[in-house]
């Protein structure tokens, strides 16, 4: 076969046109050695001298071997580099040493010692031997020196669970095979290394010749992601026809791309840097994925962790519905008894026998949240005077209020721009004490119809921003797929289960907590609803007079946010990265807006924002969300006009809410800022009339002040997260300001919704541990983000941010039913005898 061959090589080479230089190549003596495996050959070629070696190996069908080609040129030869060129049976590799790779602004990095792992290609018989070819040549006209070395790589098949290590260098890259054992359907490669740098590449890469396994082409096919010191792909067998794939290894010229600094610039231009051997020590281990059982289990727990709640909620209303009848039986057997004094029977108030404005069997009216304490019992039935007198001052206020026909014909601003209206306004609310029936003079239909929009709006919203939101996240996750570029989502590639289409299925599931239980907090709401309205509708003196006002508008959009939470959360996670981060943030500003907004409605029905205005202010913080995760990192310019426009706000809020309202902002008001602080501070240094709100602005000042102060000098990457921050600190403020002032006031809180307070404390405490683990970071390079990677810790499935996404589902489910259920004690309290605050 030799003899036959080498005539064809030299009539190849000397058949004119094979070349640039025909007659060179004319001229050109060939030398051909027979070679040997592990053993180096040192020797010297020139423009008229070309070299050949021929090898001969013996290749099996059932076993894979691995061949690596070694060269290191001794003398300088940057003008004129030595060209390899190595003929296989079905593939040609060739390549120059020195070699030359080209990095950021077309730097050019030279490498002497060139490595190259040859494809293997593949055989039909039992056993057949192969020949191939490695031929030397260069144009240099000077003797060129090189060490040329061919050998078997060991290990060149990786086993399943067993750890293999190796080094490699960006002129030296490294590939293994893999084949998959019966039974397995998906396996996890993970690379990796005890040093950060240099920057690598790990590729998995279909059985195809060539193999691309050089910084300049590793990107070409197949699955690629750079790393540090830790990289995870997971490969799924049904991707690859051959049932196998090569493990692809190469350390980069730069480290940019992991984050690193750039080499410093050439004086000269096209003057090659020399970066050293560039070695990197790595680990590979290819283990079994999960299980198809193990996602099934997986589904089953998330379902029942939920629907559990939806369980407790049908046994505590069943318990109440109990209750209820229990209650109204024994009210009907006091009914029957005659009274001592008269000998007739007692005569109870309709409300009183089973006629309650809610029934409480939903979550959160357990205890006497919709019918009159015990307490309230007793006295009407002992005290005929305060029960006379209560429905005397009841009967009167329904009766003195204007009959509207139609909720078409009922708008707000008919009665806010009436003269008297308007100067009831400032008599009452700049009153020092001020109690919920000044608050509540509206009409009921106005107040409804008013905080309806905030459910209807959020609804709109939410279908307009969701629908781009899906389209945008589906495009994401087919760029990934067809491309194979795994840096582009920031996943937690070491527990990142693929389902379908999706990358990291598990990170989409564990955001089924949000829809479920925000729907269930809508059923609760329109259960609670149902109850009021068929109160108002038998004209119930205790639900038209006493209690909080129940306006359930701001509780349907609360629930609707949270819900599209989950939703949008879950489209991040599709493809997690900075460009969509604020998915996953808009609806929590949303909700720690309404959340706020909820709190300040219940004891300030009549001023509370309209949802046009609201919603206008939380566009505005997302619209800061948005431009400071794009322009803020780095940018004082950005930080020193946010953090003035964060002091005017709170400023302009404290002032809206000190004055309730009664304020003008027009070309006056720096006039009667100075006569206030001259009056009040510097002639007679008077006290603020409103101490409570004073205390409160003041503590909301201090804090508002102080976290811009901390974004100004820190400057956080985070910007999302920071912006977060700012609202649940206020958030947090007001409910604790909230909770002080209602036990400052005489009034109690209920059993239920202590309870709920401190499981949703406790529950929030192990959801924010989670939270901060930080499984992956896109404020970071994606390589360094995978330094933070972990492995699954509930069921094989579940990270820690997923457990994140299960326990804050529960916690701000249980801080809704904490407002809906946290002035319940007050059911049976007029409203002239509930404070403000």
């Amino acid at each position: 076969m030799l003899a036959l061959e080498l005539p064809l090589v030299l009539l190849l080479l000397a058949r004119p046109g094979a070349g640039a230089f025909p007659e060179a190549l004319d001229a050109k003596s060939i030398s051909q050695k027979e070679a040997e495996f592990d053993k180096s050959y040192t020797d010297f070629v020139n423009s008229e001298l070309l070299n050949i070696y021929t090898f001969n190996h013996t290749v099996m069908r059932n076993r894979t071997e691995g061949v690596r080609v070694t060269v290191n040129v001794l003398s300088e030869q940057k003008e004129t580099p030595l060209l390899f060129v190595v003929r296989q049976k079905e593939a040609v590799v060739s390549f120059q040493v020195p070699l030359i790779l080209r990095g950021l602004f077309q730097r050019k990095y030279l490498y002497q010692n060139v490595s190259r792992t040859l494809c293997q290609p593949q055989t039909k018989s039992e056993s057949e031997t192969q020949f191939f070819y490695v031929d030397v040549s260069t144009l240099s006209a000077r003797n060129a020196s090189y060490q040329l070395r061919v050998a078997r790589v060991e290990n060149f098949v990786l086993r399943t669970s067993e750890q293999f290590s190796f080094n490699a260098t960006a002129a030296q890259p490294q590939y293994f095979k893999y084949v998959f054992p019966e039974g397995v359907d998906s396996v996890i490669v993970k690379v990796t290394s005890r040093m950060a740098f240099p920057c690598s590449v790990v590729s998995i890469q279909d059985i195809l010749c060539p193999v691309y396994d050089l910084d300049n082409n590793v990107a070409f096919i197949g699955m690629y992601q750079t790393m540090t010191k830790k990289a995870a792909i997971t490969v799924q067998k049904k991707d690859f026809p051959s049932n196998s794939f090569y493990v692809v290894v190469v350390v980069k010229t730069e480290d940019e791309a992991c984050g690193g600094s750039l080499p410093y610039y050439p004086l000269t231009k096209d003057e090659p840097v020399d970066q050293g051997s560039r070695q990197k020590a790595l680990d590979v281990m290819v283990s079994p994925a999960i299980t198809s059982e193990v996602y099934v289990s997986a589904m089953l727990f998330c379902l029942g962790i939920f629907l559990s709640f939806y369980l407790l909620t049908l046994l505590i209303a069943c318990w109440e519905t109990w209750r209820q009848q229990k209650k109204r039986k024994g009210l009907l057997a006091a009914m029957d008894t005659p009274t001592t004094d008269t000998g007739h029977p007692r005569i109870t108030p309709d409300s009183l026998l089973g006629h309650p404005p809610f029934h409480g069997y939903s979550y959160g009216s357990l205890e006497n949240s919709s019918t009159l304490s015990t307490e309230g019992i007793t006295q009407s039935m002992g005290s005929t005077d305060i029960s006379s007198g209560y429905t005397e001052r009841s009967l009167e206020n329904v009766a003195s209020r204007p009959r509207l026909d139609s909720l078409s014909s009922v708008e707000e601003d008919d009665y806010d721009t009436l003269a008297d209206i308007d100067s009831d306004k400032n008599v009452i609310r700049t009153k020092q004490y001020l109690y919920v029936a000044d608050l509540a003079r509206k009409d009921k239909r106005v107040l409804r119809k008013k905080y309806q929009i905030y459910f209807w709006n959020i609804a709109t919203i939410a279908v307009f921003y969701a629908l781009p939101v899906v389209q945008l996240v589906i495009t994401y996750q087919t760029v990934v797929n067809v491309t194979g570029n795994q840096d582009i989502c920031y996943y937690n590639f070491l527990c990142a289960h693929p389902l379908g289409a999706l990358s990291a299925f598990n990170n989409i599931l564990s955001n089924l907590g949000y829809v479920l239980l925000g729907l269930l907090f809508l059923l609760i709401i329109l259960q609670r609803e149902i109850n009021y309205n068929r109160a108002l509708m038998r004209k119930d003196l205790q639900a038209l007079e006493c209690g909080i006002p129940k306006h359930f508008g701001l509780f349907y959009a609360m629930g609707t946010a949270l819900m599209m939470e989950g939703l949008l959360s879950a489209c991040y996670h599709v493809c997690p990265n900075y460009t969509n981060f604020q998915f996953d943030t808009s609806f929590m500003y949303m909700i720690a807006g309404l959340c706020m907004l909820k709190l300040y409605q219940k004891r300030h029905p009549d001023i509370n924002a309209s949802a046009y205005s609201a919603y206008a202010c939380l566009a505005i913080i997302i619209f800061f969300s948005v431009v400071g995760v794009v322009f803020g990192k780095g940018n004082m310019m950005f930080w020193i006009f946010f953090s003035i426009i964060h002091i005017i706000a709170t400023l302009l809020l404290s002032t809206q809410l000190y004055y309730m309202g009664r304020w003008k902002f027009d070309s006056g008001i720096l006039r009667r800022i100075v006569h206030v602080l001259y009056t009040d501070c510097i002639h007679q240094c008077s006290g603020p009339m409103y101490v409570d709100r004073m205390v409160l602005l003041v503590m909301g000042n201090i804090i508002n002040w102080s976290l811009a102060a901390y974004g100004l000098i820190v400057q956080p990457n985070d910007f999302a997260s920071y912006l977060l921050a700012i609202g649940i600190c206020n958030l947090l403020l007001y409910f604790a300001f909230y909770i002080i002032m209602k036990l400052r006031s005489g009034e109690r809180i209920k059993l239920i919704p202590l309870l709920c307070i401190i499981f949703t404390s406790v529950v929030w405490g192990f959801a924010l541990f989670f939270f901060f683990q930080g499984l992956s970071t896109w404020q970071k390079t994606p390589a360094e983000s995978r330094q933070h990677n972990r492995d699954c810790i509930l069921l094989s499935f579940f990270d820690d941010h997923d457990i994140w996404h299960f326990l804050s589902s529960i916690a701000m489910f249980g801080s809704f039913l904490v407002l809906l259920t946290l002035d319940d004690d007050l059911d049976c309290v007029q409203r002239d005898k509930i404070y403000v605050f």
